[in-house]
């Protein structure tokens, strides 16, 4: 029995070590840039390189926080890390497509901040685990803008080139502060499978995706004005009412 309490207690240590550990680490970097991400390490191996140069949010063009939200994660600035209705529809369409095809996603930018800076890729339990532990400590730590910072900075745009500014700059010879509406939409195209696609030799694929982004971008407008957002916010509160409402008759149908 006293071997059992010592056991507890020696783990209950290091768990707590860890949580502590951990909420430190998200801390330093709310304030302090990532100096290098697994992925980056993996690249700079493969690639020989891992080029990227950090860049405050207010230096760059706000075209491209626009288009990451439109191209990656529509609701980010009103959700707390997960997009509940996006994971349901993500694995209902896993289960009907099981076993055919590739299997859909349905990470926030948070979450993708998350595994990029604090972890390593991979699908397993454990990663997913943490995910979950880091996605809750950014979204509690960190501002919204401080996460678009942290992801624009560190998400992979093409081999071995990380953050927008890098992109930016081997893309279309020109700073990530100069970025049209329609160059952010590219960008933010290629970034489902950055080794796959190319913003500088884009396909028909990609071409296709910038376009719908930039009519997104076009209907979300600036995610980052206050007043839009304010909007945004009270056209959602009235779509939630009119679905609880169309919920609420069908149910009575059935019970008819």
């Amino acid at each position: 029995m006293r071997l059992l309490r010592r056991l507890f207690r020696t783990l209950a240590a290091v768990a707590l070590w860890c949580i502590g550990l951990s909420i430190g680490w998200v801390l330093i970097l709310a304030v302090l840039p990532p100096p290098v991400t697994s992925t980056m390490l993996v690249q700079r191996v493969e690639q020989g390189r891992a080029d990227r140069s950090w860049r405050a949010l207010e230096a760059m063009a706000r075209t491209l926080p626009n288009a990451v939200i439109a191209a990656e994660d529509q609701k980010f600035m009103f959700h707390h890390g997960f997009d509940i209705e996006a994971i349901e529809k993500a694995l209902d369409q896993n289960e009907r497509r099981k076993g055919r095809g590739r299997v859909k996603g349905a990470s926030t930018i948070s979450q993708q901040v998350a595994k990029n800076v604090f972890l390593w890729q991979g699908r397993t339990w454990v990663r997913k685990g943490l995910e979950v532990w880091f996605t809750a400590l950014v979204e509690l730590l960190w501002s919204k803008e401080r996460i678009l910072e942290v992801y624009l900075n560190v998400a992979e745009l093409g081999p071995g080139t990380f953050g927008a500014e890098a992109a930016a700059q081997r893309c279309f010879g020109k700073s990530a502060s100069r970025l049209g509406a329609q160059e952010a939409a590219l960008l933010a195209a290629v970034l489902p499978a950055p080794r796959r696609y190319s913003c500088q030799r884009p396909g028909g694929f990609v071409r296709s995706r910038q376009q719908w982004i930039a009519r997104q971008m076009d209907n979300l407008g600036d995610q980052l004005d206050p007043e839009v957002l304010a909007r945004a916010r009270v056209e959602m509160q009235r779509e939630e009412l009119r679905e609880q409402r169309r919920e609420e008759r069908r149910r009575q149908r059935k019970r008819t």
